[in-house]
This record gives structure tokens, sequence and C-alpha cells, in this order.
């Protein structure tokens, strides 16, 4: 038996779409990860970008269970003493509707060049518009 190993650049790249209104963020999260990684196909390779596009809208109405709109807290560090910054939930979905989705995509992805690469690959809309109309997108369920 001999193992097969696709190039990256003969990959089978697809395009999809996943309309996150209503949709828990920790569960929209891990499935995009999945298919940004390319875990879902059989040429995986942990070490290569084999994974999909994922176009992402109605970000800014992402669910979030229990009492995290008000008690889950992000934090930012501007580099100057005393700079740390924190927000919850709300102030942050409220500033910036794109934020807390591309955050939890972002932990769940490797920590390293691989996966800054495939972070590159997910864009994410706040409302119901996307220029990735060309690609044609497949719609992704949750």
């Amino acid at each position: 038996m001999k193992t097969i190993f696709v190039n990256e650049k003969d990959a089978q790249r697809n395009w999809y779409i996943i309309d996150a209104a209503g949709k828990p963020m920790g569960r929209v999260a891990a499935k995009v990860a999945v298919v940004l990684r390319g875990k879902n196909k059989a040429t995986f390779a942990p070490n290569q970008e084999m994974g999909d596009f994922v176009v992402i809208v109605n970000a800014d109405k992402v669910a979030v269970t229990g009492a995290k709109a008000t008690d889950k807290m992000y934090y930012h560090h501007t580099g100057y003493v005393g700079g740390l910054k924190s927000f919850t939930f709300e102030k942050k979905i409220e500033r910036h509707p794109e934020a807390p989705l591309m955050l939890a995509i972002k932990g769940m992805l490797p920590n390293g060049r691989l996966g800054r690469k495939l972070l590159k690959n997910v864009k994410v809309y706040a409302g119901e518009n996307h220029p990735h109309a060309a690609q044609n997108p497949q719609p992704l369920e949750i």
C-alpha cells in the first residue's frame, strides 16, 4: 500500500457559504475550522493547506447560550503600561460584528504559519451581502 500525497497546487478547493443567523457561535466556528483544515477530505495532511474556502454571512446575528452575552469577556492590550482593555460580547459584536466569530475560528486553528495561512481562507460578513458570488459558494449546513 502506498500513501497518496496530493500537492497543494493540485488540491480541489471548493467554496462554501454558511448563514450564521441564530446558530450557536461555537458550533459554527468548529464546523468552519474543520472545513478550513481539510479534515473532511480523504486527502487531509496535517502539514498542508488542503482545506476549502468559507464565506460566513449574518455574523452579527450569531447566537450565544446562557449569560455569555453579558459575561463573556474579550481582552486586548495596547502595549502601554496599564493598557489592558476589556469588552463584553455585547460591546464587541456591536462595535465589530465579525470579530467574535473570527476570534472563535482563530482559536480552533493551529498556532503558527499554517494557522495564519488558513485564516485567510475564511471571509466573515456582518450582513447578508458578500462579494463572492462569482465563486458560486455551496451552502453548508450546521
